[in-house]
């Protein structure tokens, strides 16, 4: 058996399946692994906390207990507000999270969706189940407006690949800069919008943001997409404005509880598509996001500064 150094910097991992790949910190880092039941108990002895199950909000339950705490946490999400409670705001441990792994993913994603819908393919498929052949027409999407509200890299992403598509972008951040809109500006965009995607974070600014009123600015054909936070939408509002056809549609990948119940009437409401989160989920992002970790990993060992570092007031890495 292999005796680890009592000196080495303790690394507490909070499990999912599979497990990070942590290879390249062996004899650097005395690795533990802990279930959401001991993590309280664990979390005194931990110099680096590592938030792989994303998914947890155990952090949060655990975090304002007794005794000394980590002084880095890192979470494989680009969301933070699964983890972050005042306590933790208000401590001197720096937050970072998986900020750059997910861009690209969820802006294919994105266009995905909106190709889906203007071009009618859930229909599509729908009639090919029933051995139906019913010429239609569809809708183009270049020379359309879309609005993206979150002005972070995913946000960014977006409006650069709707633009490769020929749509005419606006993006919407907390602050007006350059290119960026300020929230002044939201419902002014959101009224002339063909499209509306939501891929803000998660704060106590944007909390059921798109609510009956935000859904009640946009146009009848406008469509709208969540690949932000669940909880950015009040899920009434939307199945209200789908049924009653204030809007044309929506796609959402993230929900106010996930998984999704069985029996949820949101998996029947018309005009709805919904996804299990996993628009920035493709072939290899486990192995990226465990990559991503083990170089912050060696820069904090080395004493360099660290990337993605969260501002815990606001809620997100503060950016370009």
């Amino acid at each position: 058996m292999t005796v680890v150094p009592a000196a080495l910097p303790t690394l507490l991992v909070l499990d999912a399946d599979p497990l990070p790949r942590l290879g390249r910190l062996t004899g650097r880092a005395r690795v533990l692994h802990t279930d959401e039941a001991s993590l309280a108990a664990r979390l005194p002895a931990a110099d680096v906390l590592l938030v792989w199950d994303f998914t947890s909000h155990a952090v949060r339950a655990a975090w304002p207990g007794e005794g000394p705490r980590p002084r880095w946490v890192h979470t494989a999400s680009a969301g933070v507000d699964h983890l972050l409670c005042p306590e933790l705001a208000a401590s001197d441990t720096v937050v970072t999270n998986a900020r750059g792994i997910f861009d690209e993913p969820i802006a294919e994603y994105v266009a995905a969706l909106i190709l889906a819908m203007a071009k009618d393919l859930p229909r599509s498929w729908e009639l090919q189940q029933r051995g139906e052949w019913r010429h239609r027409e569809s809708a183009r999407v270049s020379g359309t407006r879309a609005v993206v509200v979150g002005s972070g890299p995913i946000g960014r992403a977006i409006a650069r690949t709707l633009k490769a598509l020929g749509m005419t972008t606006a993006v919407v951040g907390r602050v007006p800069r350059t290119g960026i809109h300020g929230p002044q500006d939201l419902d002014r965009l959101l009224a002339r919008a063909d499209w509306v995607i939501a891929a803000a974070p998660l704060t106590e600014q944007t909390y059921g943001m798109f609510d009956t009123r935000r859904f009640g600015v946009m146009q009848p054909s406008a469509r709208f997409v969540n690949v932000g936070r669940g909880p950015l939408v009040v899920e009434d509002a939307l199945v209200r404005a789908l049924e009653r056809r204030w809007i044309a549609g929506a796609a959402l990948d993230v929900l106010t509880t996930e998984p999704l119940a069985a029996d949820s009437p949101l998996w029947h409401v018309p005009g709805l598509l919904i996804s299990p989160h996993m628009s920035g989920d493709t072939v290899g992002w486990r192995d990226e996001l465990g990559t991503q970790f083990v170089e912050l990993f060696e820069r904090w060992a080395a004493g360099r500064p660290l990337k993605n570092v969260v501002d815990k007031q606001r809620g997100y890495v503060p950016g370009h």
